[in-house]
């Protein structure tokens, strides 16, 4: 099936723009309260990740009214086009209450089988990664230019990322370790944020479990555009989540897997 890509793109922007206006009066507000949302730990919903959703799916009724609709705060809307966006109005809430600035708004389109293009949005610092079609781009500071992934290094070289040190299960932690103990240089706590770092050429990898669609769906896309690749542990696809490696290039990604596979 033909897509008309700029149409889509003007609609992920044009969405992404009205998240910002949404989010940004709340981020470091003196008076912003979190509802969690599990009877044991801690997963934190705010008024700007409902205020953001909720301007997103606005654009979508008015720009996009065939297209199906999965966001991580007000579930699915069903479509007849073939197409689904998938949103995450703020990916790293816990990030958003603490004060840091590596958050992000996820949004992504795309058909059943993926996402065609994937957005990552960063208000506070103005950056926007943006991929699709084979190319992805930065805005930001110092205006808009094209992005890419890392050149292949040895892993003993290569910088990981992940959001949490525990990872997932203790299945998942130890895969995650075994990585982890090859590496140059692991940082966590970066949420959406690691995989735009991947698809800047800033990072090699990053490697999570017990991800949500909304969660990974941008990221791919945006990765994928920028030379990347991203696949479960197994190397089979990762749009519907769970344990995720994004990888700055096949090299990286295939000596990643060697370890992770051990681990099924």
């Amino acid at each position: 099936m033909e897509y008309d890509f700029h149409a889509l793109t003007q609609v992920a922007h044009t969405m992404a723009d009205a998240a910002r206006a949404a989010i940004l009066p709340h981020f470091r507000a003196d008076d912003l309260s979190a509802d969690n949302k599990l009877a044991s730990g801690y997963d934190p919903v705010t008024i700007a990740d409902r205020a953001a959703e909720k301007a997103m799916r606005g654009i979508l009724a008015d720009l996009r009214p065939n297209d199906a609709i999965m966001g991580e705060e007000f579930g699915a809307h069903p479509g007849t086009s073939g197409l689904t966006w998938v949103l995450d109005p703020i990916d790293g809430t816990r990030g958003f209450v603490a004060g840091t600035p590596t958050w992000g708004v996820l949004i992504a389109v795309g058909p059943d089988t993926g996402p065609l293009l994937g957005l990552i949005d960063q208000p506070y610092i103005g950056e926007r990664f943006f991929g699709g079609a084979g190319e992805a781009t930065l805005t930001g500071p110092h205006g808009t230019h094209a992005i890419s992934t890392r050149a292949p290094r040895p892993l003993d070289k290569a910088i990981l990322f992940s959001t949490f040190p525990e990872v997932g299960s203790d299945a998942d932690r130890a895969g995650f370790e075994a990585v982890a103990q090859q590496v140059q240089l692991v940082r966590f706590g970066m949420d959406c944020y690691a995989y735009a770092l991947v698809a800047a050429g800033q990072a090699d990898l990053v490697i999570e479990a017990g991800l949500n669609n909304y969660d990974i769906q941008a990221p791919i896309a945006l990765i994928e555009a920028a030379g990347g690749i991203v696949t479960d542990w197994q190397g089979g696809p990762a749009h519907e989540g769970g344990r995720v490696v994004a990888a700055a290039n096949v090299e990286i990604h295939r000596a990643a897997l060697d370890i992770l596979k051990a681990f099924p």
